[in-house]
């Protein structure tokens, strides 16, 4: 099945110029989802993972039915302000400005393999982000895995981890 058939391209949003990948029909098709669970699990299952960390949002709609499928504990890895209790931040520069990434100070145990999963790695500020943040609470990043790829933003550059993506865009 060629994945591609079931993601939704939409121009000019957020905003003008940008080109959005829409995976919600993706999800609606309960044939495309399953073979995308499938093919990530096959994917993570190599890197022999505790915990999957999910890059809000979408990254969770990932994230978390992998974790189930394979047996790992799921993390999130949100915004400023948006986890309970005590966080670990991290900030990083985008493109247009700064961000932050948080996670629960206790989310992770020392020396846990951890897999980042989100749905599209573009110029891997955020990945890398997640990366970062993630050792900086004693977690073994084994690698980071992607639904989609914008390969001509060479965004895998930035991660210093095995990078996988089902998809690739190349424009």
């Amino acid at each position: 099945m060629d994945l591609k058939d079931h993601i939704r391209g939409i121009p000019d949003f957020p905003k003008p110029g940008i080109f959005f990948y829409d995976i919600s029909t993706l999800l609606n098709n309960a044939d495309a989802w399953q073979v995308t669970v499938g093919r990530l699990a096959s994917r993570v299952r190599a890197y022999h993972p505790d915990l999957l960390a999910g890059v809000e949002s979408r990254g969770f709609l990932l994230a978390a039915p992998l974790a189930l499928k394979l047996g790992c504990g799921f993390i999130m890895l949100r915004k400023r302000g948006k986890l309970p209790g005590a966080t670990v931040g991290f900030d990083y520069q985008l493109e247009y400005g700064t961000d932050r990434i948080e996670v629960q100070a206790d989310a992770v145990q020392p020396g846990q393999r951890v897999v980042v999963i989100d749905d599209l790695l573009a110029t891997g500020g955020t990945m890398a982000a997640g990366i970062a943040l993630l050792r900086e609470v004693g977690a073994n990043v084994s690698a980071a895995v992607a639904l989609i790829e914008l390969t001509f933003l060479e965004g895998r550059r930035r991660l210093d981890v095995p990078f996988e993506a089902l998809v690739e865009y190349d424009s």
